[in-house]
């Protein structure tokens, strides 16, 4: 499968996720719809490839306008099931051979949900699959050691990062205005790499062990 846009049915605020399709769709780009996420397609000029999900949470709006997606494959789970609609859509790209996923909508007033959502990260990295999460004001995904980060690239003026299950050993940040060198970062000090910001037009992060969380934001 080509890379692939997942719109999930978090909030989301559609200016922003319409011109980040708009920006990172190609003809080559598959976009799935997460059960409620069909409903963000409504009075647009886009249309999901596929659907995924139970949509038990679909308005009665919803359901008509799905009804009109003639040219979209529509996979309907069980409401019993293990996975969210989200994991559901994430877990049929991997399986077709998606290597990039972008999810939007992910976030959300729902704490649990979020959460959840950062576990589909640490599921790509299990699948060597790099999956990105994307709201207005934040960029959020896993990098690798010897991540080299554009300044002109960058997504809002703020650049966080903290480990996931457990350490990550002899971290350092070059070009950043709070450069580390050789740093072992834990779950307890992580307050040490929030909101670092840019000092060079290239950065570097590199460390010896772990799992890096970066998250970029827009205050």
């Amino acid at each position: 499968m080509k890379d692939t846009i997942i719109v999930s049915g978090g909030n989301i605020q559609k200016d922003f996720a319409l011109d980040f399709l708009k920006k990172n769709r190609t003809e080559h780009t598959c976009i799935i719809a997460a059960d409620r996420g069909v409903e963000f397609f409504m009075g647009t000029d886009l249309k999901p490839d596929i659907a995924v999900g139970d949509f038990d949470s679909l308005s009665k709006e919803g359901e008509a306008y799905m009804e009109t997606l003639t040219n979209t494959e529509i996979l309907r789970l069980k409401p019993e099931k293990d996975d969210s609609d989200t994991q559901s859509a994430v877990n049929y790209a991997i399986e077709h051979g998606a290597g990039k996923i972008m999810i939007l909508g992910a976030t959300g007033n729902r704490i649990d949900h979020l959460m959840a959502n950062f576990g589909l990260l640490m599921l790509g990295k299990s699948k060597n699959v790099q999956i990105i999460l994307a709201d207005k004001y934040n960029y959020m995904c896993l990098i690798e050691n010897g991540t080299i980060l554009k300044k002109e690239e960058q997504f809002g003026k703020y650049v966080s990062f903290f480990p996931i299950g457990g350490e990550v050993c002899n971290l350092t940040l070059k070009g950043f205005k709070y450069p580390l060198d050789g740093y072992c970062l834990r779950t307890e000090d992580s307050g040490l790499t929030v909101s670092n910001e840019f000092r060079e037009a290239n950065a570097e992060v590199t460390f010896d062990s772990g799992t890096l969380l970066m998250i970029m934001s827009i205050d």
